[in-house]
């Protein structure tokens, strides 16, 4: 089900339109010759009359999906139909055709990216218990699986540098954005919010003192809320880009807030102090499965391991121990599992925060993954502004090399800061 509505909200409203609402109407003819639509020259049409080639330079700052037959007819797509029907055409008559609305052209390239994504998210899922290397990994480290929700996050920033590329209106944007977010946010909610009880009772109701707020389309919805409202009023639509200038000063501001984000969270990570803790498991291996209360020992900053780190102490400090995810990853670490990297019984003197809550998509974790929005509203960006192919590889690789070496800089520096730590 999770899988279903994600692949809904990723294929909704994301193909290449510039505005945010449909064009209006007017008399004038819409037509795209073949030049302008695949760059090529072609003699026949240049002695077409003046009024079509009016009607030509008009709509060269738009593409139009039309496909053409030089020989005896021109293809066009009428308003609100998903049907092509072809009229006579003659290279000497001028045309007098109604007036035309042209459908959202789609990215194939995205496309078939969000394909792959969604088949990748159902091999892991399905194939993950049996090979535990493509499953998800336990805690450090990175296996197959961890790049699915990136990836589906990145897909939502490509798509909001496309359908945001002109902003008619801004409120009537952010009105569509906040109310596309809160269905999202409730779909997710319906889905992982644990409405389903006692899977072989086949039970079903809502326990608020247990549900679980946050989730994976609760995480998507925040990073396309923060990456769209970002787009809409921290970017200078007035700005036209004709130089590396102008493109900084248009987005400036945006990149501000992203690094902004980005610094937050790792003032929090490594700056939080985290105190000891309880909570409370039942005793499954016991006859009469009894609540037990578990106290971990902290008193630490900037901890990465699974107990003490700021980020579990932030979602059990505004969320509460009983809305988070009760099956954490980290119970397939080898302190935790006999099985590990897969699931298993727990090993002898294991430690007893193996059985504690973690949500993988609380508060901080989803407002880091919202910065890979960001990084897939700055590729979709290059793809709307460029229109070679060779440039817009050279500045994804500037981009992507830049951001590694980034990654290099901080995994050495949170080394240092761990070894100080252990000292």
């Amino acid at each position: 089900m999770v899988q279903g509505a994600i692949v809904h909200f990723l294929n909704y409203d994301t193909g290449f339109s510039p505005n945010t609402e449909a064009p209006p109407n007017d008399k004038s003819t819409k037509i795209a010759s073949w030049e302008t639509w695949s760059g090529t020259k072609r003699s026949s049409w240049e002695e077409m009359p003046s009024e079509v080639d009016d009607g030509v330079a008009e709509e060269q700052e738009r593409p139009l999906i039309i496909n053409h037959d030089f020989d005896s007819s021109i293809h066009i797509l009428h308003q609100n139909e998903d049907t092509i029907t072809s009229l006579p055409f003659s290279h000497t008559d001028t045309l007098s055709l109604p007036s035309l609305s042209v459908p959202n052209q789609r990215l194939a390239s995205l496309d078939v990216f969000r394909g792959l994504t969604v088949a990748l998210m159902i091999l892991v899922d399905n194939v993950g218990r049996e090979f535990p290397s493509l499953n998800h990994s336990p805690w450090f480290g990175v296996t197959l699986a961890d790049f699915v929700m990136p990836f589906f996050l990145f897909v939502v920033g490509v798509s909001i540098a496309l359908v945001f590329k002109k902003v008619s209106s801004k409120p009537k944007a952010t009105k569509k954005v906040v109310l596309r977010t809160i269905k999202l946010f409730l779909l997710g909610l319906l889905l992982q919010g644990g409405y389903f009880h006692g899977r072989g009772k086949l039970t079903y109701g809502v326990d608020l003192s247990k549900i679980r707020w946050f989730g994976v389309l609760q995480r998507i919805s925040i990073g396309y809320f923060l990456a769209s409202i970002s787009e809409i009023w921290l970017v200078n639509h007035n700005i036209l880009v004709d130089s590396p200038a102008a493109f900084v000063r248009k987005y400036s501001i945006q990149w501000m807030f992203s690094i902004l984000l980005c610094s937050v969270y790792l003032c929090l990570l490594y700056g939080l102090y985290v105190p000891n803790w309880n909570f409370e498991h039942s005793n499954l291996l016991g006859p009469s499965h009894l609540s037990i209360i578990q106290s971990v020992h902290c008193e630490v900053r900037g901890s990465l391991e699974p107990p003490c780190n700021a980020v579990g102490f932030v979602d059990r400090l505004i969320l509460g121990e009983d809305h988070l995810y009760q099956r954490p990853v980290y119970i397939r670490t080898e302190e935790c599992s006999v099985n590990s990297p897969d699931y298993g019984p727990l090993p002898p003197n294991s430690p007893g925060w193996c059985l504690a809550p973690f949500d993988p998509e609380g508060i901080l974790s989803s407002l880091m993954a919202v910065i890979t929005c960001f990084m897939g509203l700055q590729f979709g960006r290059i793809i709307v502004l460029l229109q070679d192919n060779k440039k817009r590889v050279l500045l994804w690789s500037v981009f992507s090399f830049a951001l590694l070496l980034v990654g290099y800089i901080l995994e050495i520096l949170g080394t240092l800061l761990i070894i100080n730590f252990l000292i």
